[in-house]
């Protein structure tokens, strides 16, 4: 194939991909530009709910806390504890969640200084109900899990649209003028150069965003193919072993065999096993992890208190790495605060694209429809 042919097939296959997925896309970015501090704006509207926590010295033992919340629960003993998540900063609670009778979900959060309960199945904020939305909005357009295959197809077509896109910039013939807005020049060529700039800068941003979004949609076909590419062992999941006639392990017994092995991690979650074969899995951040729930864990026996498996972020598979990167690339936390910061005009920018691809798009439709010599005259303008 002829290098002029293949730029046309590529330019017609960018054009019309874009106009079918677009409004799509942009719905998908903006609410992802709504999510980058979905955490800090939960977190602030959490406080204003239970109040600021004051650090008091040493926090409280984990079991001390949760024994706290079970004696909340005298009429529900076997409500079963499905999670705690530790405080990742000095003032914030120690949120430690259960199933009972009136939720399947039930958060109780703790003034981890005192044990003391400050707050339980909180009345739903208008931050609370608006991430309701926005976030099942984002993943799968509010259509459950076909919606949810339907935004990875998305992924993958917007990533093939941001590759084609760097294909098709100019400036790999004129690197200044690929960077270059005229906008005093004709609003046909400011639009083109407000499209080109605007999608050169964030086409690799927008790579990672979607398409890590359409391997987690198919992460059944992607993981095996991760692995299978970078000769990588996928790890079976443990499990527990039942004895007759005994109980769960104390929960401060199993934290001491967790932390033993890694002892340099700083204690995040606990998953709680909800069957009799599943593991206690206890959630740790290293020092040299970046992400403030960490990416590492212990995988315990709940009956013999048996070290089953260690996922220590530094000692992980190829493919493994791989995987824990699409965390950081979709989120936008691989540089910290700028990179999230930055993380909100990559989702505006589906948008942007999207009416400049459009206008550009009107422009050669009504050109087709004008005399030769009206699109000669245009040419002209159009390059001045």
């Amino acid at each position: 194939m002829q290098v002029k042919s293949f730029y046309h097939l590529v330019f017609t296959l960018h054009r019309y991909i874009g106009l079918v997925v677009g409004l799509i896309a942009i719905i998908v970015g903006l609410t992802g530009s709504l999510l980058v501090f979905h955490s800090e704006i939960s977190s602030f509207d959490q406080q204003r709910q239970i109040g600021t926590i004051i650090p008091q010295g040493e926090m409280l033992p984990v079991e001390l806390v949760l024994n706290t919340v079970k004696k909340n629960y005298a009429d529900q003993p076997d409500a079963p504890v499905q999670r705690i998540y530790l405080p990742s900063k000095p003032n914030e609670p120690m949120n430690v969640v259960l199933k009972t009778k009136q939720n399947e979900w039930t958060e109780n959060y703790v003034n981890p200084y005192t044990g003391k309960i400050i707050g339980n199945n909180l009345k739903p904020s208008f931050v609370q109900k608006f991430y309701e939305i926005a976030y099942p909005l984002h993943y799968a357009l509010l259509g459950g899990d076909i919606g949810y295959k339907f935004v990875g197809i998305i992924g993958f077509l917007m990533s093939f649209m941001s590759i084609t896109g760097i294909i098709l910039w100019p400036g790999w013939r004129r690197l200044i003028s690929g960077f270059k807005i005229k906008w005093n020049a004709h609003p046909k060529r400011a639009n083109f150069d407000v499209h080109k700039v605007a999608g050169v800068i964030t086409a690799v941003f927008l790579i990672f965003a979607f398409f890590t979004g359409f391997c987690w949609s198919f992460s059944e076909f992607v993981n095996p193919m991760i692995y299978a590419i970078t000769f990588s062992k996928q790890q079976t999941n443990p499990v527990s072993v039942p004895i007759a006639g005994k109980s769960a392990l104390e929960l401060t017994q199993q934290l001491k065999t967790a932390q033993a092995a890694l002892p340099d991690g700083t204690l995040r979650r606990i998953y709680f096993p909800t069957k009799p074969e599943e593991t206690l899995t206890v959630a740790f951040k290293l020092p040299q992890e970046t992400e403030d729930y960490g990416q590492s864990s212990v995988y315990l026996d709940q009956y013999s208190g048996k070290v089953l498996r260690v996922d220590s972020s530094l000692q992980m598979s190829l493919g493994d790495r791989i995987l824990n990167s699409f965390i950081p690339l979709h989120y936008g936390t691989f540089w910290g605060l700028p990179s999230r910061t930055f993380y909100i005009f990559v989702g505006l920018a589906p948008l942007i694209l999207f009416i400049t691809g459009f206008v550009m798009w009107w422009y050669r439709y009504k050109g087709k429809n004008r005399s030769p010599q009206t699109r000669e005259m245009l040419k002209l303008r159009v390059k001045n």
